[in-house]
């Protein structure tokens, strides 16, 4: 696998490595929510977008690689 090269120059907007922790507390205060509503005997909501945004969490978008960044840092096409 050390010759494996990404297909699509693009990469995350920070430096971040993970939002693995941010995702488990969005879902785990969802899960927390959803418990509640059907305890009090309300509809489970469907949009689990209520909840969190992707856009708050660390890593909040992605953007392409011009041919000519690419040309003097190939690290970016590392996996």
């Amino acid at each position: 696998m050390s010759r494996s090269r990404k297909k699509t120059p693009i990469s995350g907007f920070t430096l971040a490595q993970s939002e693995k922790a941010e995702k488990q507390a969005w879902h785990r205060a969802m899960r927390h929510a959803e418990n509640q509503r059907v305890k009090a005997g309300m509809e489970p909501l469907a949009d689990e977008r209520a909840y969190s945004s992707p856009w708050r969490m660390s890593k909040d978008g992605k953007r392409y690689h011009d041919k000519s960044i690419i040309a003097e840092s190939p690290d970016l096409l590392r996996k």
